[in-house]
């Protein structure tokens, strides 16, 4: 068998399994996390510019956009898919250095009934963060996870809640395989272009289930051939690694939920300053100077030093930590246009230096850490950040991510309203 083929199998299978009430309620917490990032990036560009672009999928179909219009299945996937990765704050398999949450429940939802949701998402997690951990750093060079491997989560969920036989599942991920598209340097620059590789995904994904459903057929050695995806666009992965635990340890239990609104590969610096800045008991404005370590990739991504936009400060790692200073926290204020320019901000952005430290590079993606040091009152503190605030070894509570949902979903759709969609969220059935 191929690797699509046992991915596949396994998909199928799975289906006359009961999962367990922690994989089911993981579940949940990740779609209560996927519309608490989709709902403020559906009322800003780039959704708003694709419901013009393609208004002729729009007003009918079978699918909706996530604020309630009606839209073709491939319109719906691909606009919420966007949206959800719009400002910054859906949920991260730490391993995979992915974002599976846009692209894989905006297809799952582009396709399910309510009855099979759960189900349908459940699978498209365990997928492809798989092939995203296979993959790894190597792919991560010069490649956006989120927008090759997001095909993969689309394309599962879609192909689940299609109720696809193991033939049809397998062509569906080697269509999706030769689909797969996004590179890292569409976001080294001011664009739109890195939230519209979630919203690519999630139509790839579809397409391809969608298609297969009907027949169309593609190369099942795709990822492991000799020409293939691992080749290609990695570094020759283990499969045999990633098929191994399959079915009996739940990537989905393991996911990190955002705690603030920007690049997660700047969290451990901005959670290790506050935390400083918390023991020093100072001000800001006392600070002299603020000494960055990390890993490599956090520093070529997250590099803006002199961010003039919103999506350029979200990739800042200088700003991030110096807003956080300076406000006590980064959220979607951060980066409105009187906190980007923020005076004491900018001061402090000034005295602060970046490095990479190679002990916590080598320890990337398994690991996000951060080394902070501050210069304050003729003092030196030094603090190591060991993870992230929201990674699976310092998880946001239920209570956290209901909060979370709350803050960002209740400016767009109302308090009473905001409040109804969470206790439907909630109470998604396990079948």
């Amino acid at each position: 068998m191929h690797v699509v083929e046992h991915f596949a199998a396994w998909a199928e299978q799975s289906r006359a399994i009961r999962f367990s009430d922690e994989v089911w309620h993981h579940a949940r917490r990740a779609l209560i996390d996927w519309h608490a990032a989709v709902y403020p990036g559906a009322v800003v560009a780039p959704a708003t510019l694709l419901e013009k672009s393609r208004a002729e999928e729009l007003d009918r179909g079978e699918a909706s956009l996530v604020l309630g219009r009606k839209a073709t299945i491939r319109a719906a996937a691909f606009i919420n898919g966007t949206a959800a990765h719009t400002v910054e704050v859906d949920d991260i398999f730490r391993d995979g250095i992915y974002h599976p949450g846009a692209p894989t429940i905006a297809a799952a939802l582009a396709l399910s009934k309510s009855s099979n949701l759960l189900r349908a998402v459940i699978v498209g997690y365990e997928i492809s963060t798989r092939i995203g951990a296979a993959m790894g750093r190597a792919h991560y060079k010069y490649w956006h996870n989120t927008g090759t491997i997001g095909c993969f989560g689309a394309c599962a969920a879609a192909a689940q809640a299609l109720g696809l036989d193991r033939r049809r599942f397998a062509h569906a991920l080697a269509t999706a395989a030769t689909f797969s598209a996004g590179l890292q340097q569409a976001f080294r620059m001011d664009s739109m272009s890195k939230p519209l590789h979630a919203g690519h995904a999630a139509e790839a994904g579809v397409t391809a289930a969608l298609a297969a459903r009907e027949g169309v057929t593609g190369s099942l050695d795709v990822l492991e051939g000799e020409a293939g995806y691992g080749r290609a666009m990695g570094d020759s992965p283990d499969w045999n690694k990633a098929l191994s635990t399959l079915g009996t340890d739940f990537h989905i239990t393991r996911m990190t939920f955002k705690n603030h609104a920007c690049c997660g590969h700047t969290f451990a610096a901005i959670d290790g300053a506050l935390a400083l800045k918390g023991k020093m008991k100072i001000e800001a404005g006392e600070i002299d100077r603020v000494e960055l370590a990390t890993y490599r990739a956090g520093l070529e991504v997250a590099h803006y030093e002199n961010p003039q936009t919103p999506a350029e400060a979200r990739f800042s790692l200088k700003y991030v930590v110096a807003t956080g200073l300076t406000h006590g926290s980064v959220r979607l204020a951060a980066f409105e246009p009187q906190r980007l320019h923020d005076r004491a901000t900018r001061d402090l952005m000034g005295k602060i230096s970046v490095a990479v430290d190679p002990k916590l590079d080598a320890a990337f993606p398994s690991r996000r850490a951060a080394r902070v040091v501050i210069h304050a009152r003729g003092r030196r503190e030094e603090h190591l950040q060991p993870t992230r605030i929201g990674d699976p070894d310092a998880p946001l509570s239920d209570a956290q991510v209901e909060e979370k949902y709350l803050e960002l979903a209740g400016p767009v759709l109302g308090e009473q309203k905001a409040k109804a969609q969470l206790a439907r969220l909630w109470a998604l059935e396990a079948t």
